[in-house]
This record gives structure tokens, sequence and C-alpha cells, in this order.
């Protein structure tokens, strides 16, 4: 029996920042851009999609800068438009600025599923990206699309589709550069690949 796909998404996280290098939590829209070393990750991504030589009908956009700035050179290569949405990564409140390593302790992201000062909670964060998924699936069935944005956004992708706890959520490691595919179906979704780094 053959399932009936509805959606193929193909998230791209967007290249590194001087902030991701250092492990920096940062939530702000416009600042950092990539840095060399994210915009060669970028190129090695769009070598990779070229090769594959699939068509993708739409390619969708975090607002931050460095999703965008990703997704331009992804839609260059297509000769398409970048779709910006509502998706932003997680607001961490005063946790903005520090390091992943303040918030793990030596059991793993203790602190990192709590709700920081000012920020959103880890229940409405999962909540808001598997609305905007669950929306995006809906507007696109029967469409391969590309939504280009935070590496802690497809983490939460990732732990909707194989139902994991939010203590596990973090387990996933996802790099910058990387691209996480995810076929949609009826009631449940198929993870084809994720973490996937072009050499």
């Amino acid at each position: 029996m053959m399932f009936k796909r509805i959606c193929k998404i193909t998230f791209i996280t967007h290249g590194a920042t001087v902030h991701s290098l250092e492990g920096i939590i940062c939530d702000t829209l416009k600042y950092p851009k990539l840095n060399e070393f994210g915009e060669e990750e970028l190129e090695k991504v769009c070598e990779y999609i070229e090769k594959r030589g699939v068509a993708y009908d739409r390619i969708y956009s975090s607002p931050a800068a460095c999703c965008t700035q990703s997704a331009q050179l992804i839609a260059k290569m297509f000769k398409r438009k970048v779709e910006i949405i509502d998706f932003p990564n997680r607001n961490h409140g005063e946790w903005n600025g520090l390091s992943y390593s303040d918030l793990y302790s030596d059991d793993g992201p203790s602190l990192i599923i709590e709700t920081p000062n000012n920020g959103e909670s880890f229940e409405k964060f999962n909540r808001r990206v598997s609305d905007m998924i669950d929306k995006l699936v809906n507007i696109n069935k029967g469409n391969r699309i590309i939504i280009v944005t935070h590496p802690e956004i497809v983490q939460s992708v990732l732990a909707k589709a194989l139902s994991l706890s939010p203590e596990n959520q973090f387990k996933f490691l996802i790099k910058t550069g990387s691209l996480t595919q995810i076929s949609y179906f009826e009631n449940w979704s198929s993870v084809i690949y994720s973490d996937y780094v072009p050499l």
C-alpha cells in the first residue's frame, strides 16, 4: 500500500554567524548576518540541491537576517522569490546573549526547557512552530517546499514528528548549513533525513 504524501518540506538551517560559532543565544532579527564560513556553508547547500535536480514550488524564510540572507542565495539558484514568514526563533528573554553552555548542566539541557524572564515558554514555542508547519502543509498540498530557518526550530519540528519529550528535543544536533527533510501525510509525518551537511 502506498501512502499519499501531502507535502514534502526540506528545512535548511541558516549559515554560520559569529554567534552560532561561539554558541551564543541570539533572537535578534537584524544581527548577526552570515560570516564567511556561513556563506561557504550555503554555497555547498546550493551545490547539493542543484546536483539533485529536484524542483521546489516555494521557498520560505524565517525573518532573521541570517535566514533571509541564506534563503536569498538559494532562491537565486532557483530564480524564485523568497517568502518571509512570521516564523522567528524562540524569544529567549534574559538569556539572549548568553551561551548555550551557560544553560546546560552535567545532566544535559536542564534549564533550556524552562521559561526565561521576558521570554517565551518552551510549550508556547513548540506550539507556535507546530501551528506554522500545519499551516504551511495545508496551503502547500502536493508541493515540495523549502523553509530556511533556525536550528532550534528544526529541533522542534523533529520532536513533533517523532513524538519526543521536551527533555529529549535538544538531543538532536542540528548544525548551521544543514538540511532536514520530512514528508507530511494526513495524520503523521516521516523523517527522511536530518542534519545532513553537504561536503
